[in-house]
């Protein structure tokens, strides 16, 4: 083999490792990302409270930190200015547990009383998530989800 093949193979090969350790090193530091995210609502009903159960599937390099859900209605000021990180910050977290790797199945489930039916508007929800990982990376989706009430 002439020396040229040589060199140009070595730098090949210095070249390609270099991209992979960069890709792998980018991967690692990737912001949350969701999946599979579901709600489900159920309205009171006679004397038995109604609920509403969100669930998603998180995945972060650096583990997840919290998980915050938002309930909005589609006709609300949200859906005029948009929500932000900082409307996320007081909200409620849901429950998470490791469902394998760097992955967490998240749960969100609070009762719907029947004023709280009745108080609430009709028509087409949303659920907003905000994802914030140890290393500081956050993922704001404000329509993971939907649902409707009645």
């Amino acid at each position: 083999m002439s020396r040229r093949v040589v060199v140009s193979v070595a730098a090949g090969v210095v070249v390609l490792g270099g991209a992979g350790a960069f890709a792998l090193a980018y991967a690692g530091d990737q912001a949350p990302a969701l999946a599979h995210s579901t709600a489900r609502y159920t309205a009171p009903d006679g004397d038995r409270a109604g609920s509403l159960t969100f669930t998603t599937d998180v995945t972060a390099s650096s583990e997840v930190k919290s998980v915050k859900v938002l309930a909005w209605p589609a006709n609300s000021s949200f859906a005029k200015k948009g929500l932000t990180v900082k409307d996320m910050a007081a909200v409620e977290s849901a429950v998470c547990k490791p469902s394998g790797g760097d992955s967490q199945r998240c749960t969100y489930k609070v009762p719907v009383t029947r004023a709280d039916a009745e108080g609430s508007p009709k028509g087409l929800w949303h659920v907003a998530v905000l994802v914030t990982a140890k290393d500081g990376d956050t993922t704001l989706d404000t329509k993971a989800a939907d649902f409707t009430v009645r």
